[in-house]
């Protein structure tokens, strides 16, 4: 697994396992297990998520020392206040059976995000997490942001896929020195990307499936990208990416594809 370096030289492995929708724990703990097989060692949560207890038990069952580890949790809306971000955090400490976190996001640009993220500073401060950042943020809430930031976002997740592609989000972050990370990398399920036929072309010509071709194409761009899948074969093909390349021309003819098609 590859790594990308972060504004403030933390590392952070570039592919993880997203746990989005994932709320049966025997699920989740045979995926974490078949992930940390295949060499994931980023793993994806949030307080919405309702799974941190059940990942925080599967990744202390891998063996695999904490410190070897990168998990991501998230602040979710209902929390507005500095000290409930506070407690949010601690709380999800307690469930993952952590004693500092990779990385922590505000969910979302909702009520009270200037609190949450001064509450995020003085946690990156105390040494409880090695970086802090944001999802789901546009151009007007970064803007504001940093206007009162003490320490700049490490990260901004947002949703991107072949047909959402945010071209104008990617050059932001890129002058601002954020890392971009990508949530739902692979589109929707149905009458999405993954059925498009020239990335279906693109696959049989590396001898890839098109869940591999756009996850390669996410990684040459530059993003930190987390697929989430429960299925043993799809979470080690995701990982098999980084013994192919896409051509310049490939990366242009995906380009094309961008239909600002957002999920949501």
């Amino acid at each position: 697994m590859e790594n990308i370096k972060l504004n403030n030289g933390v590392k952070i492995p570039q592919l993880g396992l997203g746990m989005f929708q994932i709320e049966d724990d025997k699920v989740l703990k045979q995926a974490v297990l078949a992930a940390i097989k295949a060499g994931y060692r980023h793993f994806d949560t949030a307080t919405l998520y309702r799974n941190e207890q059940a990942l925080g038990e599967a990744l202390a069952e891998s063996g695999i020392a904490r410190d070897d580890l990168f998990v991501t949790s998230k602040v979710w809306n209902t929390v507005t206040t500095y000290d409930g971000t506070k407690q949010a955090f601690a709380d999800s400490l307690k469930k993952l059976n952590m004693d500092h976190l990779g990385l922590y996001l505000i969910h979302w640009p909702t009520e009270g995000y200037l609190e949450k993220w001064r509450a995020l500073e003085d946690l990156y401060s105390q040494g409880l997490v090695r970086a802090i950042g944001v999802s789901n943020f546009e151009k007007k809430d970064l803007n504001t942001l940093l206007a009162h930031a003490r320490v700049k976002p490490a990260v901004d997740q947002v949703e991107t896929h072949p047909y959402y592609q945010r071209p104008e989000l990617h050059a932001l972050l890129k002058d601002l020195g954020i890392a971009y990370e990508s949530w739902s990398p692979l589109g929707r399920a149905k009458n999405g990307a993954l059925q498009d036929p020239l990335l279906q072309k693109i696959g049989q010509k590396h001898n890839k499936t098109v869940a591999q071709v756009i996850i390669r194409w996410h990684l040459q761009k530059g993003e930190i990208v987390i697929p989430k899948s429960t299925h043993e074969q799809r979470i080690f093909e995701n990982s098999n990416v980084f013994d192919f390349a896409l051509s310049a021309d490939e990366m242009k003819q995906i380009e094309i594809l961008d239909k600002n098609e957002s999920m949501n």
